[in-house]
């Protein structure tokens, strides 16, 4: 086993004899039930002051512009059709009927489009608007407007442990997003726990105890069983060892696999059983690149898991950087992340009037 990995079967708090004594019939509302005897009593939760916050203002200004560059190159594609439209332009019904058609392409949605077309002619009109700069502007100010409620920073330190539950499809680069979280954690002062709670795919073990390595924190997996189990022991496991944050991955699945999604619920469930206020964050790792698809992962995973918060990869090179419109008038979920590529220093927090700037510039 890698170093930093840590295998249920040895650990003192471990559930895997209770799980394995269930039978296939068990109804699942029994078998995430509590053992009559758990392993270690829960303590109780250590509220503490906030330790730091995640947010844009947080990161160093050299770090900040080349993020900024990284940010407009990955968003070009979105933004060419966007940009374009305002040079040399006429205010007129053509220039509304064009941007209405380059929001759609770029996966803004019907609601959000409406939105920012009404609003926009809104605003000529009362503004009295005759240039094609101006009007790029209002729209710019529409924009930030209509992102602002997605940006929120992700608050540390207030339970003992924080317990973090990962969603997402598979492909969507949940595991290294985790992995890139671990780090931007450890640098806000934070100890951090891992959960290999996707026990469908052995690579996905090994990816995350990779992680684990490389910055040096330990990994609580198994070969097989059941992934609420190695969620519950996680979680006892940083209570013992009064580490701040548990991240617990969970199987990419589907949202339209039903009985995949009652799984998610049962490994909520569990974490509820192990330490009463968990899980505090359950989060959403969605890909950039599906578009409209990501919407309805979305819905789907809200109405699922109640998601407190969003991680968007892969931004990098995608035509349909208008999802986040989307998502802000149909489900607006907080966005904590926004990622533009597979270094740990292009995943960082999102921030509305950025992302509008890398969009319009």
């Amino acid at each position: 086993m890698a170093a930093g990995a840590i295998d249920r079967n040895d650990s003192p708090y471990s559930m895997f004899s209770f799980f394995k004594r269930k039978s296939k019939d068990t109804p699942p509302e029994a078998a995430d039930a509590a053992p009559a005897q758990a392993p270690l009593p829960a303590e109780p939760a250590i509220v503490a002051a906030p330790a730091a916050v995640i947010e844009p203002a947080q990161t160093p200004t050299e770090t900040r512009a080349s993020w900024m560059k990284r940010l407009k190159a990955g968003l070009s594609k979105t933004s060419t059709g966007l940009t374009t439209l305002f040079v040399g332009a006429r205010i007129d019904e053509e220039l509304y009927e064009e941007l209405e058609a380059a929001l759609l392409m770029a996966d803004a949605g019907v609601e959000a489009t409406q939105f920012l077309l009404n609003g926009l002619k809104r605003r000529v009109r009362e503004q009295k608007l005759t240039d094609a700069s101006q009007v790029k502007t209002a729209l710019r100010a529409l924009m930030i407007e209509l992102l602002t409620p997605l940006q929120k920073p992700l608050v540390l330190g207030r339970e003992q442990p924080l317990v973090i539950m990962i969603a997402g499809v598979n492909g969507a680069g949940k595991t290294t997003t985790i992995g890139k979280l671990a780090k931007h954690m450890q640098a806000h002062g934070q100890s951090v726990l891992l959960a290999a709670g996707d026990t469908f795919r052995a690579a996905a073990r090994e990816q995350l105890t990779v992680w684990g390595e490389r910055n040096n924190v330990s990994v609580i997996s198994q070969q097989s069983g059941d992934p609420a189990a190695v969620a519950f022991d996680a979680v006892h496991s940083a209570q013992a060892r009064k580490t701040d944050i548990v991240m617990v991955d969970t199987a990419g699945r589907l949202p339209t696999q039903l009985h995949l999604m009652d799984e998610l619920k049962k490994i909520k469930r569990v974490i509820g059983k192990g330490m009463a206020s968990a899980p505090h964050e359950v989060l959403l790792v969605i890909d950039g690149n599906t578009g409209q698809n990501a919407l309805a992962q979305v819905q789907a995973f809200d109405d699922a898991l109640s998601l407190t918060g969003l991680v968007i990869t892969k931004l990098d090179g995608t035509a349909k950087g208008g999802v986040l419109a989307a998502i802000a008038k149909v489900r607006p979920v907080p966005v904590y992340f926004i990622g533009v590529g597979e270094q740990i220093e292009d995943l960082q927090p999102f921030s509305a009037e950025d992302f509008v700037d890398a969009l319009l510039s």
